[in-house]
Formats: structure tokens, C-alpha cells, sequence
């Protein structure tokens, strides 16, 4: 079994954050400026798993070792700021935290980065339950006999894990399992769901006097609302159009800008985009900061998702702005410095000098062991400083262990009850939650006013954006 720590409490619904990006840059202590600035959200949906809700039993058969009966079936987790989540594991040997944090999470920063079939358990997600809610529709298309919500839904937990996890693992109910046959021969590749809602570049950078961007906006959602910066009446900063008009909504596409003024002190700034919308089926969903069973999402009500992009200036000098992004190919986190200023930069990481020249970009790729958290801190020039804490989870235990020393000592749901043999048995265990099939018809009431009160507040964010600005550091 592999180390895992304990789970996160719920993070708050005006500190949304991801682990693909922060973004920062090193500026002066203009009013725009703070010296423990909030983290920021590339964007999508951040949420508490709440537990195994709707499942039924099966049996993992590995070599070696007794079979193990487990619990399969339909996790739900709560998101932050309002909405619930349906998901199914796609990581069979790791077992989940008690209320353990996740985020929303591109397939590239997850086992399915590498798994040539990850588009067929997207597939089997679409045509299974509980996006097919007529369950006799689906056992007659499946040739089974009658199905519950608990054998539907371990019938297709089964099928995934044999694409996610390349498991031996059968459904104990016999239609459970002839639906798990079923879904598997006939899944097809299927493409990545388009994230909920994201932001890019995440950060942005340049000298005062203009417009700084643009950052465009992807999302599914029919329309999103756009938080200026908190002291945007301060300091003069507006979030505009390339034209400089005034954006206060946003669609799929939509280019933002800061719009700084001239004169503008050293500084920098940060605008909040929001929607409530269904998470696309077959998002994936990661742990904030522990190594909590990966998740892939089979239906959403309406939830609340968020993103965040930031902007730094300064009069001269160097103008950076740092992101990280999980790379499971390379094994690690890249870092990326891109520098606007009219200076070179020059930063250290690990140990390690780099410079960017004005007008530049680096990426450095800090590697990571599989499993591991990682803390990696940016410094550079004048007191800059900027942290990334994470944790990389890239891989099952089926893509790194030999076939003889693999274990199921790890499942969803409840401690494992080992079975020599599978029990014939058509119990169902855990109730039914209130999410619509589709994903879309259930929605969840949101308090009034959330989409501007979602702020750039820091408080129980998984990034720390620490910036020490000085005056002396923006010369």
C-alpha cells in the first residue's frame, strides 16, 4: 500500500483553487499590490468527496493472493460554493481520504495522460448509468435482467476499472456483471470533455499605461460574470475588451484585459470569472494536496465553477509572472517564468539560477516521485517569492508495479472483506442522491449575490502566492 495522508477539510467557496496554476510577478507596493496575495484558479470545479453513496459488491483477483471483495459504485461530493457531483474511481488500489479536497483536473495531470483508453471510459460514462436513468432500457440494450440503481452502478464501476486499472475484477450480481461486459466490448474512443470553465493564459504581466492580456475564456457555460479586482475603485484598474470597454460578463472565447493606467503605482491585480453550470462528464478529479483515490465524473447538478487570472506591472525592470502545471509525462511540476519587463530576470529554483530575458519565457521542469507532495518556491530578484504546494498522483499501481507484487489492500468505499471465492448476491448498499441523471435538470440553489462575492480571497487555498514587493526590488 502506498503512504497517503489524512484528508483536507472543505476548502471555502471564496478561495477556489486548482492544482495546474498559480500566477504571480514580482511589482511594487502599489495600492494594487499585497503582500500575501491570493492564490490563483485556472479554473473549474473544486469539492469534497463525501463518500460511496450508491453501490454493490465485486471482486478483485490478483495473482498471488485471496480475492478481496470490495465495494463499487457511485461516490458524490459537495462543491465548494454550492452544487453536487456523481463519480466513479478510476483508481482502484488507492483508497480515498475522509472528506478529502479535490479539483477539477485535465486528463494530462492524471493516470489518464498515458492511458490509451481513456476515451472509452468517457464512452461507458455517457451510455451507463447514471446518465441512462432507465434502467431497463439499459439492461435490455446490456441482455441482462433487472438492474438497480446498486448493480447498475457497480456494473459500471467494473468496466472502468478494467480500462483504468487494467484490473481482474468481476461484479458479484450476475447482471452487474453481464452490464460490466456489456459496456466494456462496446466502449469507443471518445475525446476530453472541455473544462467547466478556465482561464489562459492564467497570468499576465507588462508595464502600466495599457492593456495587459489577453486572457481568453473556455467554458460550457452559456454566460459567466467577471469580478474586477477587489480595489479596482482605488486604483483605477478595470477589467475591459481589446477595445477598452468595460467586461463585466463573458462567453466561451471572450478575451479580458487589465486595463492600467498610466502612472499607476507598482502592483498588481486579480479578476475573478464565475458560473454555475454541469461539469462536462468525464472531467476528472484529483486531491488538492493529499493523495486521495482519483475520481472521473459520470454527472453533475448545477455547481458553481471559477477561475482566476492575474496581472503585474511596473514602470521598468523586470515585470515576471510564474505559473505551474503538473507534468505526468516528465514526472513533475513545470514551472514557467515569462518575463515583460524591459530587464532580464533572474530566479532560482532548487538551488538553481535561471535568467529570462525581457520579452521571454522558461520552463523548468522540477521533477516529482509519484506519490509525493511537492513544495517548490520561485525567489528571484528584489524579494520576490512564490510557492506551489501539490501533490502528484500520475499513475495507478497496475502502471508501476510488477503483475507479482501488485496488492488489493486499497478500494473504494469500506475495508476490504476478502472472498476466496465471489458470493452470489444481489444486495445494495448506500442511498441514492438527489442529482439528475443528465446531469443538468437538478439544480442547486446558489445564495444570492455569489458570483461577485467570489473574490480574490486567499484563506484555505492549496497555493501559497507569496509576493515580497519592495520599491527598491521594481527599480
Amino acid at each position: 500500500m502506498r503512504g497517503r495522508g489524512t484528508g483536507l477539510a472543505r476548502l471555502a467557496s471564496t478561495a477556489l483553487v486548482t492544482g495546474l496554476v498559480a500566477a504571480g510577478a514580482l511589482a511594487g507596493t502599489g495600492t494594487a499590490a499585497a503582500d500575501d496575495a491570493a492564490p490563483q484558479h485556472q479554473g473549474g470545479a473544486t469539492a469534497v468527496l463525501d463518500g460511496l453513496k450508491t453501490y454493490d459488491s465485486a471482486v478483485i483477483k490478483t495473482a498471488g493472493e485471496e480475492p478481496k471483495k470490495v465495494s463499487a459504485g457511485l461516490f458524490e461530493m459537495t462543491v465548494d460554493g454550492g452544487g453536487k457531483l456523481k463519480t466513479y474511481c478510476i483508481d482502484i488500489h488507492n483508497p480515498t481520504q475522509g472528506q478529502a479536497a479535490y479539483k477539477e483536473t485535465p486528463w494530462a495531470e492524471s493516470s489518464l495522460g498515458k492511458n490509451e483508453n481513456a476515451g472509452r471510459i468517457r464512452w461507458i460514462l455517457e451510455h451507463s448509468y447514471p446518465q441512462v436513468d432507465d434502467l431497463a432500457s439499459l439492461a435490455a440494450k446490456a441482455g441482462t435482467g433487472p438492474l438497480t440503481e446498486g448493480t447498475a452502478a457497480a456494473g459500471t464501476q467494473v468496466a472502468i476499472w478494467r480500462y483504468s486499472d487494467g484490473a481482474d475484477v468481476t461484479a458479484v450480481n450476475k447482471d452487474a456483471e453481464k452490464l460490466a461486459d456489456y459496456l466494456q466490448g462496446a466502449a469507443q474512443n471518445s475525446s476530453e470533455p472541455q473544462a467547466s470553465l478556465t482561464l489562459s493564459p492564467p497570468a499576465v504581466s507588462g508595464q502600466a499605461g495599457g492593456l495587459l492580456g489577453p486572457v481568453t475564456v473556455h467554458t460550457d457555460a452559456a454566460e459567466t460574470t467577471v469580478a474586477p479586482p477587489a480595489d479596482a475603485v482605488a486604483s483605477g484598474v478595470k477589467i475591459t475588451d481589446k477595445d477598452g470597454n468595460p467586461v463585466s460578463k463573458a462567453t466561451d472565447g471572450t478575451e479580458l484585459y487589465f486595463d492600467v493606467p498610466k502612472d499607476t503605482a507598482d502592483g498588481s491585480a486579480s479578476l475573478t470569472v464565475q458560473a454555475t453550470t454541469s461539469v462536462p462528464v468525464g472531467r476528472v478529479f484529483t486531491g488538492v494536496t493529499t493523495t486521495s483515490q482519483t475520481q472521473i465524473l459520470a454527472g453533475s447538478s448545477e455547481s458553481v465553477v471559477s477561475a482566476q487570472a492575474t496581472a503585474d506591472w511596473a514602470a521598468k525592470g523586470p515585470v515576471p509572472a510564474v505559473t505551474a502545471q503538473k507534468n505526468c509525462v516528465a514526472g513533475g511540476l513545470d514551472v514557467t517564468t515569462s518575463n515583460n519587463g524591459d530587464k532580464p530576470f533572474t530566479f532560482t529554483i532548487s538551488g538553481t539560477e535561471y535568467t529570462v530575458e525581457a520579452g521571454g519565457t522558461k520552463t523548468v521542469t522540477v521533477p516529482v516521485a509519484e506519490d509525493a507532495t511537492y513544495d517548490v518556491t520561485v525567489t528571484g530578484e528584489g524579494g520576490f517569492e512564490q510557492n506551489f504546494k501539490g501533490v502528484l498522483d500520475c499513475v495507478t499501481v497496475s502502471d508501476t508495479t510488477p503483475d507479482d507484487d501488485k496488492g488489493t489492500d486499497t478500494q473504494t468505499g469500506a475495508s476490504p472483506s476478502p472472498a476466496t471465492t465471489p458470493v452470489a448476491a444481489d444486495t445494495t448498499g448506500g442511498a441514492e442522491g438527489d442529482l439528475a441523471a443528465t446531469g443538468g435538470s437538478s439544480a442547486t440553489p446558489i445564495i444570492a449575490g455569489v458570483a461577485v462575492a467570489l473574490v480574490v480571497l486567499g484563506g484555505g487555498a492549496v497555493f501559497f502566492l507569496r509576493r515580497k514587493k519592495s520599491a527598491a526590488g521594481a527599480q
